[in-house]
């Protein structure tokens, strides 16, 4: 298999492409170095892209060595002729290959080997020869033997068709044309299990063509079989598939021709079919699991990236009932100044409400709050209820309500170990509360990323793909963003290129002994060695180091260049860190681009990086996104009414539509259908996760705690 053509065929890629990226992966580079600092070589090509060309290149490299391991096999029991060599080789998939190994792959006892073990497979041989002028019968009497528990000419008939019938059932150019077919022109068919109502209702007596059976409708049936609500089959097109069969093994009419063509038949219902059937379900399963990694790990990414809110002292509410409101106020940079318990979320409490008041305003005036940051979690309602009471007495504050998901496991095994070991678990998650709002990607990667929630049926899907993605999708936020190495926490570290958990530890170790004055200070974390060095330290950033390009995603190795870049434009290093060099791309370009890169030995792309970089040092790319919803008041459901226009926030992306939070602490949904005046295939085309959209209510159901939701205002 000639890998690097597939890939090139099917990326659009050149070759040179293909084979830089598959050189580079197999020097040990990370996805997200080759995709900064190696632009050159892979002619540009992004993280995304250099993911999923990773990902299919593992894949065929492990078709390559099961097509090996399946030519030993076969070499050792003596049956690798020149036409399977040329099968294993033209075959495309996974499935193709074990289809061709299917024949010769030890099986339990079957109808078929019992009756080989009484001799039969020399007639069944002769019934395929579909000769005219043989007679079945006469055949098969002179396989008669009481002996070998045959004791007619109709039994070894039938011990013959069984035979056949495996060697029909096992034939792999067949399979592959009636999965095709099954795939093309099957129907998944759903009938209830239980006579009870549930939320699987819909799909008590549901058909949709396999084809076109969307993603989550595979998840939600599949889910519904292993509760016990739903039985599940596939419906095949019986005539052609029929027609199939006997197409490939029956020739002509013969006596003998109809023994096979019974053969056929039984193959296809009792062994052809049943495989299939379950094949088709687990591709279906398996690209629905893909299309719902894909939907999570697209709203991941949208949620790590959402914009900060910088430079705001920050009070972090935990919401509770009986033991009170966790409070915690943290600084512009998330230090914690002051801690604190609330109690005003019971009724009848009048004098704890005041007091909480008092501690609230007191926090206010002598931090200087301006942002408050509510858990969503029990009793966040009546929590923000209280703080939206106090703001017409708190000028220049305005509150956000913050997922808490994974907070408490967050506090529990991380923080109380580390900054906060004095604090009880409350106080821990109100500061993470606050940290969420102030930096929702330093904060968030402390967190499992299967607990933050965002994406559907997640419990569903295959866990160590949906890990692998996620947490391709972490580190592939973290090195976009870059991370300050004097202030970054370790699980923030251990998501850098090219440090991981152990390195990002000796990391922070070091840095608490010794600090980290440069990049160059790096080198002397314990077992960071030069590879490690060369894969993070772009993506670090040393912002109080003497070398104004540590604060900045240039990488060490093109210092130099960045140094004569700088004095053949007539700009000094010490600028950089006084708001960066504003002039520097309008010198360069009239210094000319391909005449600078030459000169200073980079190539175009690093070069257009560095003047990036230069114009403005260590850009955070969050910054250029729209702003969090920031609220001063609070509606509830019962303030809702058909047509009324609200603002909200997109919490979560689905195959069927977004849901969106409006401030009344139950998120409306707005279907597909009404997301845009035009046909779209996913939400995703229309919204992302963090958006900030106009919606307008179309209705509203109080007792089940639904809302719907439009985009577009005329579509109700």
């Amino acid at each position: 298999m000639d890998i690097v053509a597939i890939l090139t065929r099917e990326f659009s890629l050149q070759a040179w492409q293909v084979q830089a990226v598959i050189d580079l992966l197999d020097a040990g580079n990370t996805i997200p170095f080759i995709a900064r600092y190696r632009k050159e070589a892979t002619g540009s090509l992004d993280d995304q892209l250099l993911r999923e060309l990773s990902e299919r290149l593992e894949y065929l490299r492990n078709m390559d060595k099961r097509r090996d391991e399946i030519a030993k096999t076969l070499d050792e029991q003596g049956v690798l002729t020149d036409e399977l060599r040329g099968q294993l080789a033209a075959a495309q998939t996974l499935s193709e290959l074990e289809d061709i190994y299917r024949p010769f792959r030890p099986k339990r006892r079957t109808r078929a080997t019992m009756a080989r073990e009484r001799g039969l497979e020399p007639l069944a041989l002769r019934l395929l020869m579909q000769s005219p002028g043989v007679d079945p019968l006469a055949e098969a009497a002179q396989y008669v033997d009481e002996a070998k528990d045959v004791p007619d000419a109709e039994a070894a008939l039938a011990g013959a068709r069984d035979i056949v019938a495996e060697m029909v059932g096992d034939d792999a150019a067949l399979r592959k044309k009636l999965r095709d077919l099954l795939m093309r022109e099957g129907v998944v068919e759903t009938k209830a299990d239980r006579d009870e109502d549930s939320v699987y209702s819909m799909y008590y007596d549901y058909r949709e063509a396999a084809a076109r059976m969307a993603s989550h409708r595979v998840l939600a049936v599949n889910r519904g079989e292993r509760e016990g609500f739903l039985k599940v089959s596939l419906i095949a097109p019986q005539e052609a598939a029929a027609a199939l069969v006997k197409g490939a093994f029956v020739r002509g009419a013969s006596a003998s021709s109809q023994q096979v063509a019974a053969a056929c038949e039984d193959a296809w219902e009792r062994l052809l079919f049943p495989s299939l059937e379950r094949e088709i379900r687990n591709e279906l399963t398996d690209r629905a699991n893909a299309a719902a990694i894909h939907v999570f790990s697209e709203n991941l990414h949208q949620l790590l990236m959402q914009p900060p809110v910088k430079g705001k002292v920050t009070l972090g509410v935990d919401p509770g009932f009986r033991t009170g409101c966790k409070l915690a106020v943290v600084d512009e940079n998330g230090k914690v100044l002051d801690t604190g318990v609330g109690h005003f979320t019971l009724p009848g409490q009048d004098a704890a409400r005041a007091a909480a008041a008092r501690l609230i305003k007191g926090f206010v005036k002598k931090y200087g709050v301006t942002a408050i940051a509510i858990g969503n979690g029990t009793a966040s309602r009546e929590s923000e209820q209280f703080i939206a009471s106090l703001l017409p007495e708190l000028p220049g504050v305005a509150y956000m309500i913050v997922s808490e998901a994974g907070a408490s496991v967050y506090s529990a095994s991380k923080l109380a170990a580390q900054e906060f070991p004095d604090f009880d678990v409350t106080q821990r998650s109100a500061v993470s509360i606050a940290r969420r709002m102030q930096d929702p990607l330093a904060e968030l990667v402390k967190i499992d990323p299967k607990a933050i929630g965002v994406g559907q049926y997640q419990h569903d899907l295959k866990q160590n793909e949906l890990t692998a993605a996620l947490d391709g999708v972490v580190e592939q936020c973290v090195n976009m963003v870059g991370v300050e190495v004097s202030t970054a926490s370790a699980e923030l570290l251990s998501h850098v290129a090219g440090i991981g958990p152990a390195l990002a530890k000796n990391i922070v170790a070091y840095r608490e002994e010794n600090g980290i004055a440069s990049r160059a200070a790096l080198k002397k974390v314990p077992k960071l060695g030069p590879r490690a060095f060369e894969q993070c330290a772009g993506f670090l950033r040393v912002a109080d180091s003497r070398n104004p390009l540590d604060a900045t995603a240039v990488h060490p190795e093109s210092y130099e260049a960045a140094k004569a870049l700088m004095d053949r434009l007539g700009f000094e290093a010490k600028d950089v860190k006084n708001g960066g060099l504003p002039g520097i791309g309008g010198k360069a370009a009239a210094y000319g681009l391909d005449r600078l890169a030459g000169e200073l030995g980079v190539g175009l792309p690093t070069l257009k990086d560095m003047l990036s970089e230069l114009q403005k040092p260590g850009r955070d790319p969050r910054d250029e996104l729209p702003k969090p919803v920031l609220r001063t008041d609070v509606l509830d459901m019962k303030d809702l009414k058909p047509g009324m226009e609200l603002t909200g926030t997109v919490r979560n992306v689905i195959d069927f539509g977004a849901f969106v939070d409006i401030g009344v602490h139950q998120d409306g949904l707005v279907h597909i259908s009404r997301m845009a005046d035009r046909f779209i295939r996913h939400p995703s085309e229309v919204v992302k996760v963090g958006d900030v959209v106009t919606v307008w209510v179309v209705s509203v159901d109080e007792k089940k705690k639904r809302i719907a939701l439009t985009m577009v205002k005329d579509r109700q």
